[in-house]
């Protein structure tokens, strides 16, 4: 928790953030028809650990279809 407080240092926003990454993963893979091997959860909070997400790269976009 230490390591993605540096990152983004409120919970809340960190919450928000993950779970925006996790939904991208997760229609980017649909699209594609890719299997993930991690759930996109992990897979975003991977990201943010290893310093390639924060509050600011996040694409908050709402796509209305």
């Amino acid at each position: 928790m230490n390591k993605l407080n540096a990152y983004i240092p409120n919970r809340y926003m960190l919450v928000n953030v993950v779970a925006r990454r996790a939904r991208q993963l997760a229609a980017a893979a649909e699209q594609t028809g890719e299997h993930l091997k991690e759930k996109p959860v992990t897979m975003a909070l991977h990201e943010v650990a290893e310093g390639k997400m924060d509050a600011n790269k996040i694409d908050t976009q709402i796509n209305e279809d």
